[in-house]
């Protein structure tokens, strides 16, 4: 009997460094059933990403543009898609769509769009918000199929675009992965962290979005309070010398420890007593997630798929966007009470595990992939 063709599924995103969206990506591409299904992933920069993407012989590549609607590269993506023999299109976030969207359509292709959090927010100037809410009620209607990875997502959607539909197919981690009873420690000693200090740990990438300056200025108000206590702060990011010096100015350096991107993110969660994402938005972060299934007390801002994930005073805790007071009580609660931290920690592994798993959301995209090419 013929073996059927595999489809081959370009999964398609800005950037090549690894953030939330592009660990959604691996975490696909690495579930994806193999026997039916041939993804190619397609960034606009290179980085970790795209070395991942090597090692496990997934075939990638890179188009360089840091430009939305970059029309000089729509001719070379055009030919990617041809060259590879894509059968369907998967965007990934509304800047890859921009560069992306009329080649596919050009072939006649069927495009998916995940939206990993909207591009519109509260803090962006009128002019700026009303021209991206435009975008999305435009390509949200001329794409075959939109995905939000959380019910905020769609709700936010809902909001602002009429008649707006979506999947919501939440974001999963590999729960196998991150397993504290099967991750070994031993960072801690290496960065010279004594075992009865409490380590409040950062680690996503150090932008606008994820707010780490305001985590710094918690920390100090916290540390007046709780001197017993270190700031793991691991990512890269265009803040990150912003943070590094605002340690300084505030005269913390010495508590807090910068690292830059490290790939064994289990053993780095391994290494903390809380974790903490001040996010001023978000879609539905990983970065949580994983920290949650390592069974991590949770300091997380209200941004809206924070708070689908973490219930305030059941598995972490919640404070306002932006509110350094506010977070520098949460960690000092935190650092005092280490039966709080375990039973947070219990319970957030728990949530985890209850809906938010990899291959539950990989067969959910699959399904989507079949239905698209079935309509």
């Amino acid at each position: 009997m013929q073996q059927q063709p595999k489809i081959r599924i370009l999964e398609a995103i800005r950037q090549g460094q690894v953030g939330g969206g592009e660990t959604h990506i691996l975490n696909l591409v690495e579930h994806i059933d193999r026997t039916r299904f041939e993804p190619v992933v397609l960034a606009f920069t290179g980085g970790q990403m795209i070395d991942r993407l090597g090692e496990i012989g997934i075939r990638n590549f890179v188009i360089p543009s840091t430009r939305p609607f970059d029309v000089f590269k729509w001719q070379a993506v055009r030919r990617l898609m041809q060259q590879e023999a894509i059968d369907i299109v998967h965007v990934h976030g509304t800047r890859a769509n921009s560069n992306v969207y009329w080649a596919a359509k050009a072939l006649g292709l069927p495009v998916i769009y995940t939206i990993h959090g909207w591009s519109f927010h509260d803090d962006q100037s009128w002019l700026t918000k009303k021209l991206r809410i435009f975008y999305e009620q435009w390509i949200t209607r001329k794409v075959n199929r939109n995905i939000s990875v959380s019910d905020s997502n769609q709700q936010t959607g809902s909001k602002y675009i009429a008649h707006f539909k979506s999947d919501v197919i939440n974001n999963g981690i590999n729960l196998r992965q991150f397993n504290p009873a099967a991750v070994q420690g031993g960072l801690r000693s290496k960065w010279g962290i004594a075992g009865d200090t409490c380590v409040v740990g950062f680690a996503a990438r150090m932008t606008e979005q994820k707010d780490p300056l305001t985590l710094i200025s918690a920390f100090q108000q916290a540390l007046a309070v709780n001197s017993n206590m270190v700031l793991l702060m691991v990512g890269d990011g265009e803040l990150k010398q912003q943070a590094i010096a605002l340690a300084a100015t505030l005269g913390i350096d010495s508590k807090v420890i910068f690292e830059p991107f490290r790939a064994d993110v289990p053993e780095v969660l391994q290494a903390m007593d809380i974790f903490c994402l001040p996010s001023l938005w978000e879609g539905l972060p990983i970065g949580l997630l994983e920290a949650m299934a390592m069974e991590k007390a949770v300091v997380a801002t209200a941004a809206d798929g924070s708070c689908e994930i973490v219930q305030h005073d059941s598995n972490g805790l919640i404070v306002p966007v932006q509110d350094a007071a506010a977070l520098a009580a949460a960690l000092v609660r935190l650092a005092g009470d280490a039966g709080m931290r375990a039973r947070y920690g219990q319970a957030a592994r728990a949530t985890v595990a209850g809906g938010f798993d990899v291959d539950n959301m990989t067969r959910k995209i699959e399904n989507i992939y079949l239905q698209t090419l079935a309509n």
